[in-house]
């Protein structure tokens, strides 16, 4: 799908416009079309010089590192924003403190906390994606979350403003943050505990092997597909054990299956549609629903116009 051109509504930036974007090479499923415009911002600046000038009924969305992403195969209109190196700096703060701008791996995020002497933030080394994603989904592994670590951050509204928020006014729970969806996280200052650098990576180490035995991580996947369910309605199970227990372990459709490693995982063989991805997904969300009584909600984000959509 290609489509018409955006420029003629949109604001002079100092960073750069591209017109029908192809987004399927910078997402971690690899699939998907294109973006009516992709906005690489230039620094904060152009950032809110560009949400303030832009017509309100301009959709706009945010792309980090595309690990926890669906783009559907018709592509999205509007204005699709990919952060610049500009928002990747990581910078150490007196009292165990580190600001990271959230464009920033996770991982790396964790690396320049480690060579600091701040514990705390090792986790993130097990988290795919950027600091910004982690922020808006609360994100975590092996018992440590985003909300732990998070002494404030930076974000832009819809309208350009520059808010310092604090973690209560988020409003974090289990892979969740209450913040504004239109809100745009530049960066954010950490806090964690002291200790020496070898110690630190020494546990990194120990998480990224068990990622690796557990997970898929070399394949074309974007992590876990579900949040776990609630506990109460799901007798204690967690999703992957859901998702095993309708037979959707090894699943496929198309080019899409879940993983047989770890069954939460969806992956693209190399020649899935975001179509099949998305099918295949509902598919066994129903099937839960039905035999199980349990009702599943994506932790993969799905943006686009979906099939039959002519808007």
């Amino acid at each position: 799908m290609t489509f018409p051109s955006l420029l003629p509504q949109l604001p002079q930036v100092r960073g750069q416009y591209i017109e029908n974007a192809p987004l399927s090479d910078i997402t971690w499923l690899r699939v998907g079309g294109p973006a009516q415009v992709l906005y690489l911002p230039a620094d904060e600046a152009d950032l809110a010089r560009f949400l303030a000038e832009t017509p309100e009924d301009i959709p706009v969305h945010v792309l980090g590192a595309g690990s926890n992403t669906l783009v559907r195969d018709r592509g999205v209109p509007g204005v699709v924003i990919r952060l610049t190196p500009a928002f990747a700096r990581a910078q150490v703060l007196e009292g165990n403190r580190i600001r990271i701008g959230t464009a920033l791996l996770d991982k790396m995020a964790a690396k320049a906390a480690a060579k600091a002497g701040i514990a705390g933030l090792e986790f993130y080394v097990g988290v795919p994606g950027t600091i910004g994603g982690a922020i808006r989904m609360n994100a975590g592994c092996y018992g440590s979350e985003t909300k732990d670590v998070l002494v404030e951050a930076i974000a832009l509204d819809r309208r350009g403003r520059r808010l310092i928020v604090m973690p209560d006014e988020l409003g974090h729970a289990y892979r969740h943050c209450a913040a504004p969806e239109d809100w745009i996280f530049t960066e954010a200052v950490f806090e964690g505990r002291a200790d020496e650098p070898a110690a630190i990576l020494t546990r990194m180490d120990e998480i990224t092997r068990r990622r690796s035995e557990t997970q898929p991580i070399r394949e074309k996947t974007s992590g876990s597909t579900f949040k776990n369910p609630d506990q109460k309605q799901s007798k204690g199970r967690s999703a992957w054990q859901l998702v095993e227990a309708v037979g959707g372990r090894g699943r496929r459709k198309g080019g899409a299956r879940f993983s047989e490693m770890h069954a939460n995982f969806l992956i693209n063989d190399g020649t899935a549609s975001a179509a099949d991805l998305e099918g295949l997904v509902e598919d066994i969300r129903a099937e839960i629903a039905a035999r199980e009584g349990v009702d599943m909600h994506w932790e993969v984000k799905r943006i686009g116009l979906p099939d039959g959509d002519n808007s």
